[in-house]
């Protein structure tokens, strides 16, 4: 697919390289032409020199032959009009704009599709709040994906000694977690090196502590899945926000219904704000998040959640360290390095959560080939979960009328759930290996790697013959 990406900053970058990863052709445009040499020099693609609000550029940049045109830069504005251009000028098949503006998110402006030619917006920080949210509300997890429409739900947790199922093989599931449908996509097994690997997972496999385990179940046996793989944790009703930018304030205000909700920013005008904006019980800080003095004064030790949310990496990083030392029970780092991402999950730092990682799903969903509903990037986009409709019949599809074990899937992933119907009709079907998929379907695929994804989209496409 030909793309065009609008803005070389963090989110852009992110979206390149997952982009190229798959063998798209990309073109990048920025104005800063040593950001795209860095770029080019890491990455296939092609970097064109500009503003993207030109005519010309983007004819430059290959507009005319673009089928998707991706607006990440800075303002909203900027990303508005060259949606605007690319559609109306050049007729670019599908636009995607970055807002950042709650109101674009809200439905307080005209319809972005009518009036600006935006077929879908994206916000990061929307992504990054609704995820953490999640782990409000399901402290024990390390991620909580949803797809149907919310009936089906993929969760990461780590195991530990006490849960139902740690140190059983799962064939063992009906008799120890009787009642409950679910069933276990993949396991990451840290080894002797203390690199995380993808180990087996059949009915075979053993559950050990540490492992981190996917699994896929009904939204609403959610809790119960939790319970089978560690004991349950207190509900977060103490939280500590270091940051009060876009992010923390959004979630400061989803919050602070629930939990006493305590905020650290740097920025004595910031702060003005954020006390104007926030309920009058929240407590606001103009301090340094990683001065160690503070934290102890803020009563860190007793804080269920800590959340990083700063704009800076290393800031995050030492805050979440102090943090775990002087006694939080969890924290979550926000971090935009990926290097950075992967070299400290896992350790003191429970959660590191890339802001544009978030937001990649969202893309993938209109790169995909075939009927595909959502995608969701995991394992800082090492893996990848889709949910594909299965449409046509035996003749014209390789996956509608044939059993689980007939569809040709990759080594390794798995169909882990089923969706059948509409509406409040619908149900979900954790599916064995004899289970017939039928059409209109909704399959979610599990992939322990991002390169299998083309072959998967190919099994849901429907051809006109089928050999």
């Amino acid at each position: 697919m030909n793309i065009i990406i609008l803005g070389a900053g963090r989110v852009g970058e992110s979206v390149a390289e997952s982009l190229v990863s798959e063998k798209n052709d990309i073109t990048v445009i920025d104005t800063d032409p040593r950001r795209l040499r860095a770029l080019q020099n890491r990455l296939d693609l092609r970097g064109v020199t500009g503003n993207g609000i030109h005519p010309a550029v983007l004819e430059a940049a290959g507009a005319p032959d673009a089928e998707m045109l991706i607006a990440c830069a800075a303002l909203d504005e900027t990303n508005l009009v060259v949606c605007k251009i690319a559609r109306d000028l050049f007729n670019v098949t599908t636009t995607i704009a970055r807002l950042r503006a709650a109101e674009f998110q809200d439905g307080q402006t005209p319809d972005t599709r009518a009036s600006f030619g935006v077929d879908k917006v994206i916000c990061p920080e929307a992504s990054v709040t609704r995820y953490i949210h999640k782990l409000v509300e399901y402290p024990e997890a390390l991620q909580v994906l949803e797809f149907a429409r919310g009936r089906v739900s993929l969760i990461a947790v780590r195991a530990i000694s006490g849960g139902a199922m740690v140190g059983h093989i799962i064939s063992e599931l009906p008799q120890l977690v009787p009642r409950s449908a679910m069933r276990f996509v993949a396991i990451y097994r840290t080894d002797e090196r203390g690199s995380d690997r993808q180990i087996l997972c059949d009915g075979a496999t053993r559950i050990e502590p540490g492992d981190e385990v996917f699994v896929l179940a009904a939204t609403k046996d959610i809790r119960r899945v939790l319970d089978t793989l560690r004991l349950r944790d207190e509900p977060v009703r103490r939280v500590l926000i270091a940051g009060g930018g876009k992010v923390g304030l959004r979630l400061a205000r989803q919050l602070a219904a629930d939990c006493r909700v305590k905020v650290i920013e740097a920025n004595a005008q910031r702060c003005e704000y954020l006390a104007t904006q926030l309920p009058g019980d929240t407590l606001v800080l103009n301090a340094d998040s990683t001065d160690e003095e503070l934290l102890e004064n803020a009563n860190v030790r007793d804080t269920d959640l800590f959340l990083a949310l700063t704009s800076d990496d290393e800031d995050n990083i030492m805050a979440c360290l102090l943090a775990k030392r002087l006694g939080a029970k969890r924290v979550l780092a926000l971090i935009n390095r990926r290097a950075y991402a992967d070299l400290v999950q896992g350790t003191q730092i429970d959660i590191a959560l890339s802001p544009a990682q978030t937001v990649i799903g969202e893309l993938l969903t209109h790169v995909r080939r075939g009927h595909v509903e959502a995608v969701y990037s995991l394992r800082r986009g090492d893996a990848e979960a889709l949910e594909a409709v299965a449409h046509g019949d035996r003749k014209s599809s390789k996956v509608v009328g044939r059993r689980i074990e007939e569809v040709a899937l990759p080594a390794g992933s798995q169909i882990g759930a089923l969706v059948r119907g509409v509406g409040d009709a619908a149900e979900v079907i954790i599916p064995h290996h004899d289970t017939v998929i039928e059409t209109g379907d909704h399959v979610i695929v599990f992939l322990p790697h991002k390169r299998m994804v083309r072959e998967v989209e190919r099994l849901f496409q429907v051809g006109a013959m089928f050999f």
